[in-house]
């Protein structure tokens, strides 16, 4: 009897936590804690980031999403920021923080015909627990550029992602966010309008 309360008493704090953990990170690296960070800025993300852009090429606000093909979190943001691609577009630039797979899986998007696409059929396959998709041989030309993005995003000090950077829509201050959000927050943080329900 004991061990069934246990064992539920588990189960229920592992929901709790994975209701509140809101991005994911690499906590296994063994590489020292950085105390120093670049400047966050969108130029610096322009000049040297690499991704696919989804909505209005010519929208005059912009979101850059550094993103994990294999963050959970990721997923969930892609299909949040769904409803506002018309209002804004956003920059989807592939990292490797999490596996191995992380860099493949990255690195086949940025080089398909088609990366949003081939983003639909990746987190379809993520949020349904099958993995993702698969690697393909022509993706080793885009390695070097999901080593690039992971470098420019660690070197602004974030540690988890997703990791967002846009500037408001209606301020114009420079805003920024580690981990996912609904699509209701989300459009709250980058100043736009909240599509209806």
């Amino acid at each position: 009897m004991n061990s069934r309360i246990f064992s539920a008493f588990s189960s229920a704090l592992v929901l709790v936590a994975s209701v509140f953990l809101a991005g994911c990170n690499n906590s296994s690296t063994s590489e020292p804690v950085k105390t120093t960070s670049a400047v966050v800025s969108i130029e610096a993300i322009t000049a040297g980031a690499k991704g696919f852009t989804v909505g209005s090429p010519m929208s005059a606000r912009t979101v850059y999403v550094f993103f994990d093909a294999q963050c959970p979190h990721c997923s969930a943001l892609w299909y949040a920021a769904k409803p506002l691609k018309s209002q804004a577009k956003f920059v989807w630039i592939p990292v490797g923080i999490l596996n191995a797979a992380s860099t493949s899986q990255g690195a086949t998007i940025l080089a398909a015909a088609d990366p949003v696409a081939a983003m639909e059929t990746h987190e379809t396959s993520m949020m349904s627990k099958g993995g993702g998709i698969s690697a393909t041989a022509d993706a080793d030309a885009q390695k070097d550029a999901i080593r690039k993005n992971t470098e420019l995003m660690t070197s602004f000090g974030f540690a988890s992602i997703p990791s967002i950077v846009a500037k408001h829509a209606q301020t114009g201050e420079l805003v920024k966010q580690e981990g996912a959000m609904p699509t209701a927050a989300l459009a709250s943080f980058l100043g736009l309008q909240v599509p209806a329900q």
